[in-house]
């Protein structure tokens, strides 16, 4: 860890704490516009953060909002990343499950003959 008042760049810290797999596709995102640090958006890489900033990001479909505990030293394990921050992300809402029309076939392996004129024959009636 470091000390009080020491600052990073943006990009760094990101990959540090590993939200990123590499620091480029860190880099990538913020100079996006992807990145907010405390509700301001953010498009140079090398914005530096300090501790008690709040950064907000989106990675795939959740929304991320961490606090900056730590400015880190390394790219260490993941425990070491996980005490760099504060996560304060909203709960992930729940997706929708998809039912399949056929439940014998659920995508594992080619269906059946018997299996496929199922479903054309379902297909043929929905059609109607």
């Amino acid at each position: 860890m470091s000390e009080a008042g020491e600052k990073l760049r943006l990009d760094k810290w990101l990959w540090f704490a590993r939200f990123f797999k590499t620091r480029s596709l860190s880099a990538t995102r913020v100079a996006a516009g992807d990145v907010r640090v405390n509700g301001n958006r953010v498009t140079k890489r090398a914005t530096t953060i300090q501790t008690g900033d709040v950064l907000t990001f989106v990675i795939g479909d959740n929304l991320r909002v961490i606090e900056v505990i730590a400015i880190g030293t390394r790219r260490g394990p993941a425990p070491e990343a996980q005490a760099l921050y504060n996560d304060m992300s909203p709960e992930p809402t729940p997706r929708e499950t998809h039912v399949p029309e056929n439940p014998r076939f659920e995508g594992k392996g080619r269906p059946t003959k018997r299996d496929r004129r199922q479903a054309d024959l379902s297909r043929a009636r929905h059609l109607e």
